[in-house]
């Protein structure tokens, strides 16, 4: 059987820690194996955290310690899609805080370098497929935010 999983190399060797700071904060996130590095390893450190196998909201992960020549960015993000306004709050504060940096429309990046788009489903339901007059508006008022607020976009909705 054939399968996909997602693979990130962490230029910055910080896969394991990673792992562990996405499975305490993000629910269906764990931790499934870390092998360490043999010896002769080009950028990894022989005994250190090398290969890490680990699950976020469900998602399977494997990440890699290979040391710079790769650096996370933005092409990568991970799409966590929240129920509230309270969740938009929690998790940005929990993704941006410790070197994380808060980015525009709901995206912010954490302390790993991983990006994240932090989205209420309200922000997919306001939207629609873009085709109405109210679509439009909250996407334009998305477009202004950083942090996603919700009671903004459905004042935007409408038209307030």
């Amino acid at each position: 059987m054939v399968t996909a999983r997602t693979h990130l190399w962490f230029g910055n060797n910080c896969a394991h820690e990673a792992a562990a700071f996405y499975a305490e904060h993000i629910p269906g996130s764990s931790v499934e194996s870390v092998l360490t590095s043999p010896e002769g390893v080009p950028g990894a450190e022989a005994g250190e955290p090398f290969v890490v196998e680990f699950t976020v909201a469900g998602l399977p992960v494997t990440g890699l310690n290979a040391g710079p020549e790769f650096r996370l960015n933005e092409a990568f993000s991970f799409y966590l899609r929240v129920d509230s306004q309270e969740e938009v709050d929690r998790y940005w504060e929990v993704l941006t805080s410790d070197g994380g940096e808060p980015g525009p429309c709901g995206w912010c990046k954490d302390k790993f370098g991983i990006s994240w788009q932090v989205i209420p489903k309200q922000l997919e339901e306001l939207s629609g497929d873009y085709t109405t007059e109210a679509n439009l508006r909250t996407m334009n008022a998305m477009l202004k935010m950083g942090k996603i607020d919700v009671a903004a976009l459905e004042a935007a909705y409408r038209g307030e």
